[in-house]
């Protein structure tokens, strides 16, 4: 008996379903941090930071691998294990006695998470025709984009009831997924893909996390402390290395041909710029509520609400617009509206609550700015790379965002140095402006040079190309 193939907006629900805790758990912590603090008192900021810092280091640092694992393993079968190794995590987490146990599974919730977000994109390419790819990967990026600024309003409510809720919310969801999952995926591979590279893989850990060590510790132990210069040898010795390691393995954690193609490595580079003043803005929001206007948990968590509002709506329609303008035009124009944002806090947030005429325009404008830029750098690799690189060129953008996201919550706390007072956040958003500029530069390079892109495979591999490969260049198997 045949079984008919799922239908695209169902795989679209279930993998857009995964994406959103995944991405969710990288921020819902952040409005939590008070309520961890304390049940676990004695414990400053730079310790609490490690509970958000050591998910996202080793969910950057694993990405790469999980592309890879899932292109030669199955896609389906490794989405699968990455929801149920996140949902075992979850419990943990809530379950957690102290800061050290909660660290410990917030990085095993990370490697379930790292299986499921290019496994995730992956599907979904395979599931929709191309032309219709475009408005599903909006779609996609949008839900991430919307968990991420959900995670402060939504992490308020729970931490209402307990802080460990904002782990146990993620139950029903995952068992819903693991039910569903297996029932409307279909399964996708790329047998000739080789096996990971699993030391470059932990050179990359080794690299980010001390380089987010010593941003964090800098701040408490000063910039000339030998710790501190230790984590920052340390990490210029592993982040050169890794890249010549991918240069001689033949299944590296960077596919350095696929970063040749100009609109991709621009792609992740931009993102990760982006992922840090992101990260770096829904961090200092919830602080400077909590702390300087002296909001609650819940009202500080509503606050941030309509932010998340508006970047669900317009990365729906950003996919249409990806599709007839490009991805270039479309980060440039919201790298400007999450500048001007920003520029709006910069301007007008001071010691007085005034939230209708300061921070609810900048919420409105960081909106829209986030829901142009993601789903366009999100659906890049849907456009330059052949589907047999699909699992490992969307890990390498969402390993971006880790990264940057690691080091823009790290730069944010040396920023403020302490106790952060209105001057410290001034400086946190002229900061974040910077990384808006970034964006937009990057929008217009990536406008100027993606019509010459194009992925050629590495010399050294096999002479048979694969049905992945020969279907994206048109050719029938």
């Amino acid at each position: 008996m045949t079984h008919a193939p799922p239908k695209p907006g169902v795989v679209l629900l279930v993998v857009s379903t995964a994406a959103f805790l995944a991405s969710l758990d990288t921020f819902i912590v952040t409005i939590a941090f008070p309520g961890i603090r304390a049940a676990f008192p004695g414990d400053d900021l730079a310790t609490l930071s490690w509970v958000l810092n050591g998910y996202t280091v080793l969910f950057a640092a694993c990405l790469a691998p999980a592309g890879r694992l899932a292109d030669r393993y199955g896609r389906r079968r490794l989405f699968l294990a990455g929801v149920a190794v996140f949902t075992l995590a979850s419990a943990a987490c809530a379950a957690a006695p102290s800061i050290g146990v909660l660290v410990a599974f917030r990085a095993v919730q990370a490697i379930g998470a790292a299986l499921v977000m290019p496994t995730s994109l992956a599907l979904l390419l395979t599931a929709f025709p191309p032309h219709r790819r475009p408005v599903a990967v909006g779609v996609w990026a949008s839900v991430g984009a919307a968990a991420a600024a959900l995670g402060p309003p939504l992490g308020g409510l729970l931490v209402e009831a307990s802080w460990r809720w904002v782990f146990l919310v993620n139950l029903p969801i995952c068992a819903v997924t693991l039910l569903a999952g297996p029932r409307v995926l279909r399964e996708s591979r790329d047998s000739s893909s080789g096996v990971p590279d699993v030391l470059g893989s932990a050179g990359l850990l080794v690299g980010v996390g001390a380089l987010a060590y010593a941003l964090v510790e800098a701040s408490d132990r000063g910039w000339g402390a030998r710790p501190v210069l230790l984590a920052f040898a340390v990490a210029a010795v592993a982040l050169t290395w890794v890249p010549l390691r991918s240069a001689r393995h033949p299944v590296p954690v960077l596919d350095l041909p696929a970063l040749r193609v100009p609109t991709l490595w621009l792609a992740c580079l931009t993102t990760g710029v982006f992922a840090a003043g992101f990260a770096a803005m829904l961090f200092g929001n919830v602080l400077f509520l909590t702390s300087v206007w002296h909001d609650s948990i819940l009202v500080a968590g509503l606050s941030l609400a309509p932010g998340p509002l508006v970047v669900v709506g317009v990365s729906v329609l950003g996919g249409r617009f990806v599709h007839r303008f490009g991805p270039g035009p479309m980060v440039a124009l919201g790298g400007v509206a999450f500048g001007a944002g920003v520029l709006v806090w910069l301007l007008r947030m001071g010691s007085v609550p005034d939230y209708a005429a300061s921070m609810l325009p900048g919420q409105l404008l960081t909106g829209l700015g986030v829901g142009l830029i993601m789903p366009s750098l999100s659906g890049v690799v849907g456009t330059v790379l052949p589907p047999s690189r699909w699992g490992a060129g969307s890990s390498m953008v969402n390993t971006a965002r880790q990264i940057g996201t690691v080091l823009g919550t790290a730069v944010l706390i040396a920023v403020f140095a302490g106790t952060p007072d209105l001057a410290a956040f001034r400086h946190g958003w002229l900061m974040i402006l910077t990384t808006a500029a970034a964006t937009c530069t990057g929008g217009l390079l990536i406008a100027a040079r993606r019509r010459a892109d194009h992925y050629a495979e590495p010399q050294a591999a096999s002479s048979t190309a694969s049905p992945a490969s020969m279907l994206a260049e048109g050719i029938e198997p």
